[in-house]
């Protein structure tokens, strides 16, 4: 394990990485024996200074469900990160192109909670009896840390690249369609891109609640009533570039749309 000098200095590397747009060089090649426990007390750090700042905790990320996720990105495991107030959006939303770096969008659903979800135990039954309503969404992944060859250790110290998300169309009830079967256009300037069925997620998007119920439990930690958790991609990360304007098609759970200037 890496000591607390070093996760600070690690910590204090991003916080300015997330100010200057400038990503820091590859963790695991400065740090070879970097730890994926050790990546996770980065995250925690740098949460614990995003709330003494303001920031106010709404939710979950969950990253690298699915397998077109994986292929994407050469990592093999799912990891996860922090919502704070700031990064949720509703559709249509507008944003400055230069705030991200490397940025690219995803399709995914997200989940309400209603109840706390507590692990070690915790199962898909859970998910589905502690769900509010499902929603539409997109992820807007963003980089701290430089991209060619990261690893896991990376991301999650870069807080599973969660850069913002935009929510829209029609909220359902768990029950109320088959939510393995839900599927997504996305499109960039009027030209599809991807396509994706939310099966791709753990065989079902609520696969990915359960397994991070589960994997904060040892910590102490849970999901809590009231959180928004981005339950993983179905598609691969498209890219985008200033004057992009991305749309994303839910069928009958309507669209979701945001513009790059």
């Amino acid at each position: 394990m890496l000591s607390e000098e070093t996760i600070t200095a690690i910590a204090d590397e991003l916080v300015q990485a997330g100010q200057t747009r400038t990503p820091v060089p590859r963790l695991t090649a400065r740090y070879p024996e970097m730890t994926v426990e050790d990546s996770y007390r980065v995250q925690n750090l740098w949460r614990q200074r995003s709330e003494a700042a303001g920031r106010v905790l709404v939710g979950r990320k969950i990253g690298l469900t699915s397998r077109a996720m994986q292929m994407a990105t050469g990592i093999t495991e799912p990891d996860y990160g922090i919502i704070f107030d700031d990064m949720v959006h509703d559709s249509g939303a507008t944003f400055n192109f230069s705030e991200f770096t490397g940025a690219r969008v995803e399709m995914e659903l997200a989940f309400k909670l209603n109840k706390d979800i507590e692990g070690p135990h915790a199962n898909i039954f859970d998910v589905l009896d502690a769900t509010e309503y499902v929603i539409p969404a997109l992820e807007i992944l963003d980089a701290r840390v430089e991209m060619e060859g990261r690893t896991i250790v990376d991301t999650i110290s870069d807080n599973a690249a969660m850069g913002a998300m935009v929510i829209g169309g029609n909220p359902v009830k768990p029950d109320a369609v088959d939510l393995r079967w839900v599927s997504g256009i996305l499109f960039k300037n009027q030209t599809v891109e991807e396509t994706g069925v939310a099966a791709g997620v753990l065989n079902h998007p609520a696969a990915g609640v359960y397994w991070l119920a589960n994997k904060i439990a040892p910590h102490g930690d849970k999901l809590k009533a009231g959180e928004l958790i981005l339950a993983g991609s179905f598609t691969r990360p498209m890219w985008v570039n200033a004057n992009d304007t991305v749309f994303a098609d839910y069928g009958p759970l309507g669209t979701v749309t945001c513009h790059f200037e």
